[in-house]
């Protein structure tokens, strides 16, 4: 009976993984034919993107906090309402102050309770120890079935039907979280994992522990890399004079791939130090940042590097918020996570905006592409020094 809950929790929370994170992925599709009908800069639209990433992580450690004290399932109905009605006043925005309300700050709440944050803690809390980094792995990967099966979904509602139309369906979409958000439950007190003894001795003690930091830093460049590429890699491939399809395309081939590296993110993480991994990932994407920078675009060459980096893209969720579990239990791993996603989310910020403000300024995005390269390796550094190994509070080392 328990192994059959614990699937129906995976399944319910990987569908609003999917469904949220799969129409968050169709937003670059948006860029240019908003920007075109409003005769607007890229930066508009990019800075809206990226208040929405800032407000999503600025709200996430509330929203997990939230869900450990009061329930998962309540924050999740609540967020999904959110996130369909920004979608739906989106739709009908006529001017930047209206985008960067809808889609930046309405959505971006939406997404602090049903993007990863708090569907990895239930799910992370509730699933034994030696299927953590397995179950993770398959909600990371339904974060990226989602990016797959919405980004073409959201170019053939473009195609058919215009932007405004198009936005309007993948609100419809969004509604369903809401019925799915009743399967998954839960709050930190009624669950018997390891952790600290209350919540705000565990954010103490993680403010306190400097591998916590690594792992925060580290996660911003992904948040870096992959919103930079989701919001402007359509745009990039239109500048390059290859077709717009291969825009949609390639993010379709990064969610598809990226249910393989997920999935095996999660299964070499329960067999091998989280942190090595990480640390790999994030060479390996710097060494394709600069490939992809040197080898001639074309649509061969787009579809080689998007499914190359979509086993790397998400790939790092289930091993950041494993590392915040093995570190710090997985009590209140939802909370500790939100704030490691606070990084990725000041990352995705910036990568949306300053995409946008370089192509205004040099009429090309080659600077923003070097500087992936640079935080790329950074960042693989950065995981190397972590400590991956239960923090002793400080209370009992000074004992």
């Amino acid at each position: 009976m328990a192994s059959r809950s614990f699937l129906i929790l995976i399944l319910a929370g990987g569908l609003i993984s999917l469904i949220a994170m799969g129409s968050r992925a169709a937003f670059g599709l948006f860029l240019e034919p908003v920007s075109s009908e409003f005769g607007w800069g890229r930066e508009v639209f990019g800075l809206a993107l990226a208040i929405q990433n800032i407000v999503w992580g600025l709200s996430q450690p509330f929203a997990s906090a939230i869900a450990d004290k009061y329930g998962s399932g309540r924050t999740l109905v609540v967020s999904g309402i959110v996130y369909a009605a920004g979608l739906f006043l989106m739709a009908n925005t006529g001017s930047p102050g209206e985008l960067h309300l809808t889609a930046g700050v309405m959505i971006g709440l939406g997404l602090s309770g049903t993007g990863f944050g708090v569907v990895i803690g239930s799910v992370g809390r509730a699933v034994p120890d030696d299927k953590r980094s397995m179950a993770l792995g398959i909600v990371g990967a339904s974060g990226s079935l989602g990016q797959f099966l919405m980004v073409p979904l959201g170019q053939a509602f473009l195609a058919g039907y215009g932007w405004s139309m198009a936005l309007v369906l993948i609100g419809c979409c969004a509604l369903l979280m809401i019925p799915a958000s009743a399967l998954v439950t839960g709050k930190a007190e009624d669950s018997a994992a390891a952790g600290a003894a209350s919540l705000s001795s565990a954010v103490r003690e993680a403010a306190g522990n400097g591998s916590y930091w690594l792992l925060f830093f580290g996660f911003f460049v992904c948040g870096f890399h992959v919103t930079f590429v989701a919001v402007h890699l359509p745009a990039y491939i239109v500048d390059q004079n290859v077709d717009a399809k291969y825009g949609a395309i390639a993010l379709s081939v990064v969610g598809l791939f990226n249910v393989i590296g997920s999935l095996a993110s999660g299964y070499l993480g329960g067999k091998y130090s989280k942190k090595y991994l990480l640390s790999g990932l994030y060479f390996a994407r710097a060494a394709l940042f600069l490939a992809f920078i040197l080898v001639p675009i074309s649509p061969l060459t787009i579809i080689l590097f998007a499914g190359i980096l979509g086993l790397l893209w998400l790939s790092t969720v289930p091993l950041t918020s494993g590392l915040v579990a093995v570190m710090f239990g997985p009590k209140y791993m939802t909370t500790l996570f939100g704030f490691v996603f606070f990084g990725h989310q000041i990352g995705a910020f910036l990568g949306a905006w300053i995409g946008g403000v370089a192509f205004d300024l040099y009429g090309s995005y080659d600077v923003v592409w070097w500087m992936s390269v640079a935080l790329g390796i950074l960042s693989g550094l950065i995981h190397w020094p972590i400590r991956e190994n239960m923090a002793v509070p400080r209370a009992a080392a000074a004992g």
